[in-house]
């Protein structure tokens, strides 16, 4: 933490897929006063580090750069003089034409300590992902990496193509679509026969991922007419043919789909899992935040009065965990609860309860409050129902139950606030259509993301597709003018990703993959 003497972490990002970080980064980013961060950095990286972390942009793309590499190394010494814990956050490797070097060596100078975390090079983890092995027995023993970025204007090239073009099986350029011409001809000059097999893979493990395959000969004109560019990896080499049997990203049902999930953090996790394993890239946007009540002191005496109600009926696992926590507070257990019933609204509710030893006593056949109380009524008439919920959560349950003649306490449980998030990045992921679809499990996380937003939100959903985890989602998707695309038959994140996969993978019905 900020105050003890700084230090700078050298961290390798991997190629993109947020899967691909290491232990040792992560840990790093989770303890991190600042993180200085890369173009090619996935920015659900930085979901990892803490509230109070600073995160500071320093991408550089061809013929734009946000610092030079001069002013990047003079804002970690800047950084580190304060005492903070500072992450350089690097695709690819830091060690691996990511310049890391010459950072390191501007902090021992600054008597600034260091340390370097290597990640996941693009140059092996790209080809991966394209089905595509650098080295293979029987036909390439040996690789080289090379940089792409080397000025073709130079009087002297510092890449002896004499030797490269016929002393390595394989040759994997970084970043060389600017200089692919130049590429080609150097190795068709030097010896290397013009039906070699080329692989072009653009934006790897990225949900923009593209591969394009060709010959030294054929290879420029395909990319010209793919008008393929940078962020990419170039394979030259017999390897690039064990794609067409190795190829296996593509073939994942949620592949090239990038998906935003808007539950709060941590409970959108599961979910992003699931559908990462599915092959999208997920892009978490937590619309809402979950607090604890203002006032602890209502919640704390129906938590007193527990056990002289018949029935408890739960809406949320959020409801539940806090009602626990208030139980444990006020020194008691779930013994208290022996004589009472206990109701949940569906299984991820249900589910909070089990954990703390409690199976529910009723589970609706479909998980939104009406069904609940219609279910439930018959057996309330009479009874006493505390309602524990969320303090902006709908009046419908209640109401209803009333009507069947239940006396209804209701207790605001926990407080669901509008988090606090810039939308601009998500903006600009929308108006250039690289948003698959945006995922709503409740109405409050459709309020409050068109809210964050803004209101041209209209246009720039309308080459996105809305899915809802259920009708009352929907309905306030549709209150706000916007047409829902994907609505779940079971109200639960599973029956959404069904949902997903059905709207975007058809075909995709009883495999296991991705469990």
């Amino acid at each position: 933490m900020a105050g003890a003497q700084g230090k700078v972490y050298l961290v390798g990002a991997g190629p993109g897929d947020v899967g691909l970080l290491t232990l040792r980064a992560r840990e790093c980013l989770a303890e991190a006063d600042a993180v200085v961060y890369d173009r090619l950095v996935n920015p659900e990286l930085l979901h990892f580090a803490p509230a109070h972390c600073q995160k500071i942009y320093v991408g550089k793309a061809p013929g734009r750069h946000s610092l030079e590499q001069q002013e990047i190394s003079r804002l970690l010494v800047e950084l580190a003089g304060k005492g903070m814990q500072v992450v350089r956050l690097k695709g690819g490797d830091p060690f691996v034409f990511g310049r890391g070097g010459e950072e390191a060596l501007t902090l021992r100078e600054a008597g600034i300590p260091f340390e370097i975390v290597p990640g996941v090079t693009a140059a092996t983890a790209v080809p991966a992902y394209a089905g595509i092995p650098v080295t293979h027995r029987g036909l390439a023993s040996t690789v080289a990496f090379i940089t792409g970025n080397e000025d073709p204007g130079k009087e002297e090239s510092r890449i002896n193509w004499k030797e490269l073009a016929r002393s390595a099986d394989t040759l994997v350029f970084l970043m060389g679509m600017a200089n692919l011409s130049q590429i080609v001809s150097q190795l068709l000059l030097h010896g290397r026969g013009p039906d070699t097999p080329v692989a072009l893979i653009r934006w790897g493990s990225r949900a923009e991922q593209k591969t394009l395959v060709g010959t030294l000969l054929n290879i420029e004109a395909k990319a010209q007419q793919a008008s393929f560019s940078n962020p990419a990896v170039i394979i030259v080499g017999e390897v690039v043919k064990l794609r067409d049997k190795l190829a296996w990203w593509e073939h994942k049902p949620l592949a090239g789909r990038r998906i935003v999930i808007t539950r709060p953090y941590p409970q959108g996790e599961a979910m992003a899992r699931r559908l990462s394993a599915l092959g999208a890239e997920v892009l978490r946007f937590p619309t809402i935040a979950i607090a604890p009540p203002e006032d602890w002191g209502s919640l704390d005496r129906v938590v007193d009065d527990a056990e002289n109600f018949d029935w408890i009926v739960f809406t949320s696992a959020n409801g539940v965990r806090y009602f626990w926590e208030r139980l444990v507070v006020r020194g008691k257990d779930a013994r208290r609860l022996a004589p009472v019933k206990i109701a949940a609204i569906g299984p991820a509710t249900a589910e909070a309860l089990a954990r703390r030893g409690i199976t529910a006593d009723h589970l609706p056949e479909k998980y939104v409050a009406e069904a609940l109380a219609r279910e439930l009524g018959p057996k309330v008439r009479g009874k006493r129902v505390l309602l524990p919920r969320a303090d902006i959560a709908r009046r419908a349950l209640a109401e209803d139950l009333k009507s069947w003649g239940a006396e209804v306490v209701e207790v605001a449980a926990y407080r669901t606030v509008r988090a606090s998030l810039n939308g601009q990045g998500l903006r600009e992921l929308l108006q250039a259509g690289r948003i698959s679809a945006v995922t709503f499990t409740s109405a409050s996380t459709v309020r409050n993301f068109l809210e964050i937003i803004g209101p041209e939100y209209g246009s720039l959903l309308g080459r996105t597709a809305i899915a809802s985890i259920g009708p009352i989602t929907s309905a306030e998707v549709r209150r706000a003018g916007l047409k829902v695309s994907i609505e779940a038959e079971v109200y639960t994140e599973e029956g959404l990703i069904a949902a997903l996969l059905a709207y975007f993978a058809p075909g995709y019905h009883q495999n296991k993959e991705g469990r």
